[in-house]
This record gives structure tokens, C-alpha cells and sequence, in this order.
């Protein structure tokens, strides 16, 4: 494939990683999808080699020979595209993007690589193509980040690392904190709460103890404790007091990411998009979804909040575009291979 305009897009999140191969013209020739992206548990080069993997795939779904070989590309043979645009989680600090940068370089994806994290991927995505890029994004997923970008390319970032970064929240912490409050309910430390019976029925199990037994045990992976997060919702949209709780709690730690974001960039007094997206919040459960736009309404009365469903991938493909220039034509086409508006 010709190099001038092509694009390798990449967002890898927590729990899936998209690739999309686009030619010139801004057409997605190839596309591939897999696993999560967690360099911090398996180290930057497994984790860059399982998205190597992805990246072969797409390029073998658009019908183009892969990246070179090493010793291609240091004989002189061209990157497989022109510009590779990877939005990465547990791509949280400045060490993190550089060493991630450098990994990719080597490659030969692109003859020019940037990486960034996955929720600038997000923010794109929800925001309008032409002008200068500003807004804020929240993703709540697997886990929960913030970014934002104001004009002059000022940008708000929260380290997002986990409990110890002050964070709060996603799919797999709400998980947690549902088990916990079950447990508690079950043995008689803490309120009671229909999770107690709920969570270990979805499982087909008799009760908490079976549940806590299988978890630890394993009869019971740790892969499908993201299929709490549902049940979660469900018995909150009944009118379960504790599970209601947890669901405002999360409703109110978006929205404060959020309004410090906004605050970090002088955007508090003038009309900004709020993208909200990730597994959490693109579902759009009414309970989270109503909480973040009356809170949003209390304390960010400008902010005009938009969820956005298309996949991420969308995003890096778009500042992958950016960052070649192409052509106003080429955005909307590129947004209706995946049937977002911009």
C-alpha cells in the first residue's frame, strides 16, 4: 500500500484492544481485535508484542503484506504506513508514554508514531473535526479516567493508576465494592441488601459463601467477575438501598473528575462538551446516566454532556488523521465506517 495518508490506529484498553489499517483515502482496509493491554502486569514488550499480533491481523484482513522484519527495516524497506496513532491504557505518566513510544518505533508500523492514553481516543471521538480540539472525556470501563484539552493544547490528566492515584470506580471496582457490600450483608457486619442473594444466584450458587469459596477457589474465574457490574444495576433499578448508593457514588466521582478537569482549564464559565464513554457509562444505565447529568447540571452548568458508543478505535483513527492532514471528506467517511456523527 502507498505510505502518503495512511494510518494505523491502535486503542488498547484494559480489557480489548482494536486495530484499524486505514488507506489513504481515509477507507478502513483492515481491522483486528483482541485482548486487553496491561504492560504494567506482563512488561512493555509482551504487552507490545500482543499488539503486534493485532497489527499483523488487520494487515493481513486488508490484504497487505505486514511490517517489515528487522533486518528489512534496517536494509531500508518502508514502515507499513505512514503514521501510527495509539491511544494505550496504563499509559498514565510521562515514563510510561516515552518507553511506549520507543517500543512501537522500532516496530515499523509508521515512519512516525504517537502514543497517548486511551482516553484522549474517547475525547476525539465526541468531539467535532476541524478547529481546535476542546473538551473533556471521562471513560469508565474496566476502570475510570479524566483528560481534556483546551485551546493552546493545554491538557488536564489525572495519573489514573489505581486506589493508590486517588481514583474510584469503573467495572472491576464496582465489582469489588458489590462483593464487599454482599459479603457483609450475608454475614451480618453490614446493611442488608438483595446483592446478597442476587450475585450469588447469577452464578447459580446458593448463597455468599459458595460465591466467596468459588472466586477464591477459581471454579469461579477471575474473568467473569466483570458480570457483577450488571446484576449491580439491576437489583439498583429495583430499589435496593446499598446498590443505589454505590451507583450515585459512581455517578458523583465522574462527575467530579470531570468539573476538575474543566477547572484545570479555565473551561468551567464557557459552553464544553463532557464525552462520556467506556463500558460503564456507554450503556447508559438510567440510574448512572441521570445521576452524571444532574450533577453535571449542579456544579458544570455549561458542560453539555454527550455519551459516545462508537468504539475508540474511532478516536486514534481520527488523530491519526489530524496528524496527516488529510482531506475534511475523509472525516466523515472515516465516521461512517463506524456510524458515529461528528
Amino acid at each position: 500500500m502507498g505510505l502518503t495518508g495512511s494510518v494505523l490506529a491502535i486503542d488498547a484498553g484494559n480489557s480489548k484492544t482494536d486495530v484499524a489499517l486505514l488507506g489513504p483515502d481515509g477507507t478502513v482496509l483492515g481491522r483486528a481485535r483482541g485482548g486487553g493491554f496491561q504492560p504494567p502486569m506482563v512488561g512493555t514488550e509482551r504487552a507490545v508484542a500482543g499488539l503486534a499480533t493485532l497489527v499483523a491481523q488487520a494487515a493481513a484482513d486488508a490484504g497487505v503484506a505486514g511490517p517489515p522484519e528487522a533486518d528489512a527495516l534496517a536494509a531500508g524497506a518502508p514502515p507499513l504506513t505512514e503514521h501510527v496513532s495509539a491511544c494505550l491504557a496504563n499509559c498514565d505518566l510521562p515514563s510510561e508514554e516515552e518507553q511506549l513510544t520507543e517500543a512501537i518505533a522500532v516496530r515499523g508500523w509508521g515512519r512516525t508514531v504517537t502514543v497517548t492514553n486511551d482516553t484522549f481516543a474517547l475525547l476525539r471521538s465526541g468531539l467535532p473535526d476541524g478547529g481546535e480540539p476542546t473538551g473533556v472525556a471521562v471513560v469508565c470501563g474496566a476502570g475510570i479516567n479524566c483528560a481534556g484539552l483546551a485551546p493552546g493544547g493545554r491538557t488536564a490528566r489525572f495519573p489514573a493508576i489505581g486506589r493508590i492515584s486517588g481514583d474510584w470506580g469503573g467495572g472491576g471496582f464496582l465489582s469489588e465494592e458489590a462483593l464487599w457490600w454482599a459479603a457483609r450483608a450475608w454475614d451480618g457486619r453490614g446493611e442488608p441488601t438483595a446483592l446478597a442473594h442476587e450475585l450469588p444466584a447469577h452464578f447459580g450458587l446458593s448463597d455468599m459463601l459458595e460465591l466467596i469459596s468459588a472466586l477464591h477457589l477459581g471454579s469461579v474465574p477471575r474473568s467473569r467477575r466483570h458480570e457483577v457490574t450488571p446484576v449491580l444495576f439491576a437489583v439498583a433499578d429495583a430499589g435496593d438501598a446499598v446498590a443505589r448508593t454505590i451507583v450515585a457514588r459512581q455517578a458523583d466521582e465522574v462527575v467530579t473528575m470531570a468539573t476538575v478537569a474543566l477547572s484545570k482549564l479555565d473551561l468551567l464559565g464557557e459552553e464544553t462538551p463532557v464525552v462520556l464513554g467506556g463500558g460503564v457509562l456507554a450503556a447508559q444505565h438510567r440510574l448512572l446516566d441521570d445521576g452524571v447529568r444532574e450533577l453535571l447540571a449542579e456544579r458544570a452548568p455549561k458542560a453539555v454532556p454527550r455519551v459516545v458508543v462508537a468504539p475508540p478505535v474511532l478516536g486514534a483513527a481520527l488523530l491519526g488523521l489530524d496528524h496527516t492532514r488529510a482531506a475534511p471528506a475523509l472525516y466523515a467517511q472515516l465516521r461512517g465506517a463506524y456510524g458515529a456523527a461528528a
